[in-house]
């Protein structure tokens, strides 16, 4: 009797216990559909602790290793802009807002799948070769570059001067393949240039000033309140502004540049997130702005980001005409997070919005006038304008090169050419105007 009572009470705990079991289990699977954070980490926890255990090559390992590849993996599946940054990485990071860095001066990007390049610097290994913007990257010293994440593609570009690169490009405009073998250089460029490439800045005819922004840097605005104070005391009566193959830089080099010709209190731009209380507004401050200067600014399809923020601003804010093709359209807002052992998130938390209120991203700006040039055009161009010059051109391209013209710019300076005419002819005096009729 003792033992059938005694059977009782352990089945009907086993029972209980198979149910509380099922309970908790089918409890804890619907908590993991639910996207539970802890019962999603404690899954990454096993994973991490099943690697470090039973991976053949597990003892090289350290969970710093294992962290670190997991974070960058992470952050590579959100977006083509984002990415985990380890200390070198960042470190580099860091090195190019300065304006220093080793390596070819090809800014690249991830767009419709493909490692395309956003603009050549000016006076670097890759634009002196021709590489153009839009070009795909597929191959890296003879790997493939299919997959590879933008992170991995400048670390296999840069590297100790002197040492030499090669990269497999497909042009998608003429559908072809060519290799450029580029010897790495420490890439150390002024932001701000003149057309021929110096900080001389003199005026073009008809007493037009010229600017060519090449990145937006630390000092990119210092340098620009340096080449605007030659101008005016040259006598600059307008204004072209060069953002073509300027691949963008930091916000706050753009926005600095923007309330250069912009009253106080003008809307620059604005970036909008996920957490709507977290959108910012970016005003002019409006120190002794320019806001009479006629301006023009030229853009192509090198043209990306912040420099993107300073065309969609002065285009809707009627400060400037733009000229050229259609933009990039890189618009989105990378927070760098720096963490503890000096690493950090790079880590898209926005979109920008010109004053209007149009998204840049994946969109561009659209030019107010449309002036095409052809990819051999800019070649030609970018080798007739190079450090070089005509002497740096092989014997059977000088000709051609020799005649090429920059029809962008030609247009601005019929534009500026009109509206000071227009100006002339606004400011004379009546009478004037009559008696000359009348004298016709």
């Amino acid at each position: 009797m003792k033992k059938r009572a005694l059977y009782g009470i352990l089945l009907a705990g086993l029972s209980l216990n198979l149910i509380i079991g099922a309970q908790i289990y089918l409890q804890s699977a619907e908590t993991a559909g639910k996207d539970d954070a802890y019962s999603n980490i404690a899954l990454f926890t096993r994973v991490l602790e099943m690697v470090r255990q039973d991976y053949v090559d597990g003892e090289k390992l350290t969970y710093a290793d294992l962290i670190r590849g997991a974070m960058k993996g992470m952050l590579t599946t959100l977006d083509p802009h984002s990415e985990f940054m380890d200390p070198p990485k960042y470190d580099e990071l860091r090195h190019d807002t300065e304006g220093a860095f080793g390596g070819v001066g090809i800014v690249v990007s991830a767009k419709d799948g493909y490692l395309t390049v956003v603009a050549p610097m000016e006076d670097t290994p890759g634009f002196n070769a021709g590489i153009l913007s839009g070009d795909r990257i597929t191959k890296i010293d003879g790997k493939s570059a299919e997959k590879i994440t933008v992170n991995d593609a400048v670390k296999r570009l840069r590297g100790k001067a002197g040492t030499k690169v090669t990269l497999t490009i497909f042009r998608p405009a003429k559908n072809e393949t060519k290799d450029f073998t580029l010897t790495r250089a420490r890439i150390s460029v002024d932001t701000v240039k003149d057309l021929n490439g110096k900080r001389e800045f003199p005026l073009l005819a008809s007493k037009v000033g010229y600017l060519k922004l090449t990145q937006f840097g630390e000092k990119t605005s210092d340098e620009l309140d340096s080449a605007l104070r030659k101008l005016d005391k040259a006598g600059m009566q307008s204004l072209v502004i060069d953002l073509r193959g300027n691949p963008g830089g930091l916000l706050d080099q753009a926005v600095k540049v923007c309330e250069k010709f912009l009253a106080k209190g003008r809307l620059v731009v604005t970036t909008e997130g996920r957490d709507r209380k977290r959108d910012q507004k970016y005003l002019a401050a409006g120190t002794n702005p320019r806001t009479k200067l006629p301006l023009v600014l030229l853009v192509n399809g090198g043209s990306a980001s912040a420099s993107e923020i300073v065309s969609g601003c002065l285009q809707d804010t009627q400060r400037a005409i733009v000229v050229g093709e259609q933009t990039f359209g890189k618009g989105s807002v990378q927070s760098i997070l720096p963490l503890p052992d000096n690493s950090a998130l790079r880590l898209t938390t926005a979109k920008y919005y010109t004053p209007g209120h149009k998204v840049i991203h994946e969109h561009g700006i659209t030019p107010d006038i449309i002036v095409e040039m052809s990819d051999q055009d800019e070649v030609d161009l970018n080798m007739k304008r190079s450090v070089g010059g005509l002497d740096s051109v092989p014997e059977k391209d000088r000709a051609r090169v020799e005649k090429v013209h920059d029809v962008q710019l030609d247009r601005a300076l019929d534009l500026l050419k009109g509206i000071s005419i227009f100006t002339d002819r606004q400011k004379t005096p009546e009478k004037e105007k009559v008696a000359a009729t009348t004298t016709k």
